[in-house]
């Protein structure tokens, strides 16, 4: 039971992360992305709206980080011996764009520079975590006696899981554009430019979506006849109501319900993969069961967690009340 409620607090604070530092990194793309006459004024709209609070959505991804290897300690060797080259690129790319960010606020001679660098990070990391999630559905990863018998290369390179860093991607672009039409709230010509890309990404998610389940027939076999179980048709429904409530909102204009609708689109699509995926870490070698530390430590674990969040979740809700309503102000 232990091991089962640290592999939800694992999906958990994955599913924070994807909404709070994928939005940051959504952000990151349409400041590479961004055009037109008001391209310097879209940029600025999206400093403004992760510049307080980009570090402190990291926390989520730590957070995962710290679960993982003090919970499932055979899981986390295994994703980072396996994965090594994906999970250094995404690291790399965390860290260029974090710094590119504050240079391009401090170097104004090299602004466009920085800038480039910080829009490029945005894609390259979201990407590969993506593609990381994906490559552990895959099958290809073989684990034997805590050994990984597989190349570096196993997993990661097929269809399926570029095609997860794809809508990796868009989902992220999606759910920062929708957060930025009400974060430009008071610049209704930045608010429109948003709620356009907004659009567009949305409904680019269809077909990707399409090409992973497509794919994942012979790329994760395990992950397509999970995702045709009887619980998977009810998701599928309930995500796509978000996803079509998102869209109808923002074609109408009503950005607190397209937010809410995205937000509610994100967390089960996340939720599906984990029911998807469980009890599998490592498919299919590695599972909650078999790699999950002694009880002791789970135990003392939970409780450490539960401390935790008195005390990480009322500090990360008044960072936002500061900062969200300094911004309004």
């Amino acid at each position: 039971m232990l091991k089962v409620i640290v592999a939800i607090f694992i999906l958990a604070s994955l599913i924070i992360y994807a909404l709070m530092g994928g939005a940051d990194f959504g952000g990151g793309i349409w400041n590479l992305l961004a055009f037109g006459p008001r391209a310097k004024r879209q940029r600025e709209a999206i400093a403004d709206a992760i510049a307080p609070i980009w570090e402190a959505n990291h926390v989520w991804l730590i957070l995962v980080i710290v679960l993982l290897f003090t919970g499932f300690p055979r899981g986390f060797t295994t994703m980072m011996t396996a994965l090594n080259i994906p999970m250094t690129v995404m690291l790399l790319g965390i860290v260029l764009r974090g710094s590119a960010l504050v240079f391009r606020k401090y170097d104004a001679r090299e602004e466009r520079r920085w800038s480039t660098v910080f829009g490029m990070a945005s894609f390259l990391t979201p990407f590969f975590q993506g593609v990381i999630l994906g490559a552990l559905t895959t099958g290809q990863i073989r684990v034997e006696q805590g050994r990984v018998l597989t190349s570096f290369m196993a997993g990661w390179l097929t269809p399926f899981a570029l095609s997860c860093g794809v809508f990796a991607l868009g989902l992220f672009a999606f759910l920062a554009a929708t957060y930025l039409t009400l974060d430009t709230r008071d610049e209704p010509d930045l608010q429109e430019d948003f709620r356009r890309r907004s659009l567009w990404s949305g409904l680019a998610l269809a077909p990707i979506a399409l090409v992973v389940f497509l794919t994942s027939r012979r790329g994760a076999p395990a992950m397509y006849h999970e995702l045709t179980r009887w619980w998977a048709p009810v998701l599928l429904v309930w995500t796509s109501l978000f996803a079509g409530a998102a869209l109808i909102a923002l074609w109408l204009r009503r950005f607190v319900v397209a937010r809410l609708a995205a937000i509610g689109q994100v967390t089960l699509i996340l939720v599906g993969w984990g029911l998807a995926q469980y009890p599998n870490l490592v498919t299919p070698d590695v599972t909650v069961t078999n790699a999950a530390a002694p009880e002791l430590t789970l135990r003392l674990l939970v409780i450490a967690l539960g401390f935790g969040a008195i005390l990480l979740l009322p500090s990360l809700a008044y960072l936002f009340y500061v900062f969200k309503r300094r911004e309004r102000g």
